[in-house]
């Protein structure tokens, strides 16, 4: 009996080595024999994973300063408006504003000191009594029609040339006239200047011809690398316009207008001067340091129907996802001007400012900016508006400035301003 005991015992445990389709399983491996004192008491450590990078103290110092303002700070530096008719120097204070754009009527019939004298007690007033954080001083000086510094005999004997004769008359008289106007412009208290115009247009009787250099998507690109290239090295800020590129539209001053071209017409032919101003992103200066200044976008009221059908692009996050991921854009949008008819249909609410923000903008371009600063605020405290998108607007305006040197990093690493002595 034990022995037939034993013989069941055993094939008991073959036909369980033998499961799983009859292949045999191995034994376990023998456990090797350590020795107690070759036994370790603690587990051996890991690998120290290697430093990171220092986080860069300019940025530190961005975050630093953003998290010191108040919401209604921050709103405010997201709106570059059109100078007020009056109380201009009492507003920088009550709504905390990123900058002023001039237009003809605020610098018409004035002398250079008139300009340089008023701009200063602007930026007195943001510097020591509001935020602490220069304005943003901006004028748009294209050349050619649009013109809004050299139309003004006191400031320019004869108005700037325009983008198409620059370019007959060939490079060196293009950066050598983009030069004398950035030096000029600088001179005045001017940090922006909302050129170059990158737009495409080939045919004289679109609307946007005049201001372009009416020649390819080639040239175009060429021409808005060499003003940028020149603006940035006499330290003005650049605004490239009208983002997606305006085509043979109409004037969106007056009305809204659809574009219908392709997609592929904006990948082969009007994107491609954006996507050049873009690159230009290091510039050695006179003092032979290698900057960065990364322009802003200006993004127009067309709907482009390849890209979103309903809405105009500067209210479009479709059109602000495109700059963003697909031409990879990471510095200052703007809104063209929000008092244009182009989007006024769209603000029923009157909320369009806020609208512009939720679609990506950075900074609101408009002169309506004493009603739409509270909306954008009461839209945050009513949960309408995240706040975070708020905090990142904002610091992209701030390290715009910057990089504008219109803030400057002290040796302590904090941001103070670099405008007034």
């Amino acid at each position: 009996m034990r022995k037939q005991g034993t013989f069941f015992a055993l094939l008991l445990i073959l036909l369980f080595l033998t499961a799983c389709g009859g292949e045999m399983i191995p034994p376990p491996p023998e456990e090797p024999d350590v020795s107690p004192a070759e036994t370790p008491e603690t587990p051996p450590e890991r690998e120290e994973e290697p430093e990171k990078a220092p986080e860069d103290p300019g940025e530190a110092a961005l975050q630093a300063l953003l998290k010191g303002m108040t919401l209604e700070e921050k709103a405010g530096q997201l709106f570059f408006v059109r100078v007020p008719a009056e109380n201009a120097l009492e507003d920088i204070m009550t709504y905390h504003l990123g900058g002023y754009l001039l237009f003809g009527r605020d610098t018409q019939d004035k002398t250079a000191n008139d300009l340089i004298q008023t701009i200063a007690s602007w930026q007195a007033e943001a510097v020591e009594h509001d935020t602490g954080v220069p304005l943003l001083i901006g004028v748009d000086e294209e050349g050619g029609s649009v013109v809004r510094v050299s139309s003004n005999p006191h400031l320019r004997s004869k108005k700037f040339s325009s983008p198409g004769k620059l370019w007959e008359e060939g490079l060196d008289a293009l950066i050598r006239e983009t030069r004398e106007k950035a030096i000029l412009l600088r001179n005045l208290g001017f940090n922006v200047n909302l050129a170059p115009v990158a737009d495409v247009s080939t045919n004289p009787s679109d609307f946007i011809y005049d201001r372009t250099t009416g020649k390819g998507a080639e040239e175009a690109a060429d021409y808005v690398s060499r003003v940028m290239e020149t603006q940035s090295y006499n330290n003005l800020g650049s605004v490239l316009k009208h983002f997606p590129g305006y085509g043979n539209n109409r004037d969106t001053h007056t009305g809204v207008t659809v574009d219908d071209r392709p997609i592929e017409t904006f990948l082969e032919q009007d994107f491609l001067p954006f996507q050049a101003g873009i690159a230009v992103e290091e510039t050695v200066w006179p003092s032979g340091e290698l900057r960065r200044l990364r322009p802003a976008v200006l993004v127009s009221h067309n709907i482009v129907s390849c890209m979103d059908p309903e809405l105009p692009a500067s209210l479009s996050p479709e059109v602000h996802r495109i700059l963003r991921e697909d031409l990879g854009f990471d510095g200052v949008v703007m809104t063209d001007d929000l008092a244009m008819d182009a989007v006024k249909a769209y603000a029923a609410d009157g909320n369009i400012a806020v609208m512009s923000i939720q679609a990506g903008n950075d900074l609101v371009v408009t002169t309506d900016y004493r009603t739409q600063i509270p909306r954008v605020i009461q839209a945050v405290k009513d949960g309408a508006l995240e706040e975070s998108v708020i905090d990142a607007a904002c610091l992209r305006v701030l390290r715009w400035k910057l990089e504008l040197g219109l803030l400057e990093l002290t040796e302590e690493g904090t941001l103070v301003s670099a405008v007034l002595p």
